[in-house]
């Protein structure tokens, strides 16, 4: 799994925010179109593309789209 391209799998849920905004340093959290339904769907993105279900505490937990993808490589092994 590569963090690029994981980065453009959770750009893409997003409609209203350039997908040239996002890095492995960004706070998903802060983003404007943030909120629990973008987390719902944060969720079955990773579950669709990776195989790996991540519960809330992992998305509480992470604060950049990094930490995130680790937290779900780690789920990988």
């Amino acid at each position: 799994m590569e963090l690029q391209k994981f980065i453009e799998s959770f750009a893409s849920l997003f409609e209203e925010t350039d997908a040239f905004s996002f890095s492995p340093q960004t706070k998903f959290k802060e983003l404007d179109e943030w909120s629990s339904i973008m987390a719902l769907t944060t969720v079955a993105m990773i579950d669709r593309a990776y195989k790996v279900i991540i519960k809330a505490d992992d998305l509480r937990i992470s604060s950049t789209l990094e930490e995130l993808f680790l937290i779900v490589q780690s789920k990988l092994k």
